[in-house]
């Protein structure tokens, strides 16, 4: 009998192409919509997971800056309060792993007929174990390096790429701002910020040789920024409470007095970026499902004036021995069978769209199998909830009215 009904379901949906296509358009769109908002938001999620693991892992960053002055509050970095014996300090921190005092501008690059405008840092060895970056070619400048001021430069990916244009730039020499340094190493690409900005247009160079050849102020003992990476044995939390103390302490800043500092760590934004990219998901997906609903509804509209116009039908198959379960299970076969083809038609278009928004506008996009299993599963039950009315309403008919219906 199942089959039966399976076989006059399929007959009844061929007679009337016109109508169960459009029915079927409804959750398609629907499908479809799911489809892409989820992959864009997974692919938002997955591009926050990304960009925080180039940052590095348990990074904390220690930025100068007076809170106040003049009465005047200024932003972090505003003043170089932090010194060189704070970086010798913070390095004896049992609670940390790895200390790299920054210093950073933007320089002229030239090698050979190539040039590149492009940020220059001055840091230590330990800025490569900060950010957990690996090289692809050659090796970082050693503690020897900094001792000595060498000029030894390691470039980004973007770097290399623009101004040695294939060539192995390790172990040749560029200048920088008219000064001579030798490439030690490539690092390994990164891809690009969250807001844009790419993380392997950069040069990195010894800090001692920064501050000599390239970046010079009135103020040599000042520096503006360190980056640490916190044991993952004492956790986070703990290096940033035991950050806290030490310049507290060093700075001579007061109980209840403001901090002529500021610590960040980059978990709290990374945390702070994953919630934005689980709530626009999220947003996504209710907005997607709406056209769920609305198609559902469509359909439920569609059964019912089905129903009424194959009343006669109805009439006459009870007539012949079909029973109430009969009747309601070809009319929710109907239903089903409506929204489950255009959920597959519509996870297809979805899987399409999505292939196009990545290509097109290069936008973060995932369409994983749980998100299409998802929005298949979500066309049935749609056609299960929305037709079981029209279908129930078919099955309590009395045969006798049904038969005498115009």
């Amino acid at each position: 009998m199942r089959l039966d009904l399976g076989s006059e379901a399929w007959k009844a949906l061929a007679r009337r192409p016109l109508r169960t296509g459009l029915a079927m358009l409804g959750m398609v769109v629907g499908v479809a919509s799911v489809v892409v908002m989820m992959a864009v938001g997974q692919g938002s999620q997955e591009r926050v997971r990304q960009v925080m693991r180039s940052l590095g892992s348990n990074v904390i960053v220690v930025a100068s800056g007076a809170p106040t002055a003049a009465g005047v509050r200024q932003a972090s970095g505003s003043a170089p309060t932090l010194t060189l014996g704070d970086v010798a300090a913070i390095a004896g921190l049992p609670s940390l792993t790895a200390v790299a005092p920054m210093s950073y501008g933007n320089a002229q690059l030239v090698y050979g007929a190539q040039n590149w405008l492009g940020p220059v840092q001055g840091s230590s060895p330990d800025f490569f174990t900060v950010r957990d970056w690996e090289f692809s070619a050659g090796a970082p400048f050693d503690v020897e390096d900094l001792r000595a001021g060498a000029r030894k430069a390691v470039l980004g990916a973007t770097i290399a790429e623009q101004l040695f244009l294939g060539e192995d730039p390790v172990g040749r020499t560029l200048r920088i701002r008219n000064v001579p340094f030798v490439v030690s190493g490539v690092l390994a690409p990164k891809g690009r910020s969250l807001e844009g900005s790419d993380f392997d247009d950069l040069v990195v160079v010894p800090f001692s040789t920064a501050r000599r050849d390239l970046y010079r102020w009135s103020l040599p003992n000042r520096i503006w920024r360190i980056m640490v990476k916190a044991d993952e044995t004492a956790g986070i939390a703990q290096a940033e409470a035991d950050l806290l103390a030490l310049l507290r302490t060093r700075h001579r800043i007061a109980e209840g007095a403001e901090d002529d500092f500021s610590v960040r760590r980059q978990d709290a934004a990374y945390d702070s970026a994953q919630e934005a990219a689980r709530s626009m998901r999220v947003l996504l997906a209710t907005i997607a499902s709406v056209s769920l609903v609305v198609g559902g509804i469509g359909i439920m509209n569609i059964m019912l004036v089905t129903v009424t116009e194959r009343t006669r039908e109805i009439g006459l198959r009870m007539a012949v021995g079909a029973r109430r379960r009969d009747i309601l299970l070809q009319f929710l076969q109907e239903s089903v069978v409506i929204c489950v083809v255009g959920g597959v038609l519509g996870l297809l278009l979805g899987v399409a769209v999505a292939w196009l928004v990545a290509e097109r506008w290069a936008m973060p996009v995932i369409v994983s199998l749980q998100a299409g299993l998802a929005a298949f599963v979500a066309s049935a039950l749609t056609g299960v909830v929305f037709g079981l009315y029209p279908a129930r309403v078919a099955a309590r008919m009395q045969p006798a009215d049904a038969l005498r219906a115009e």
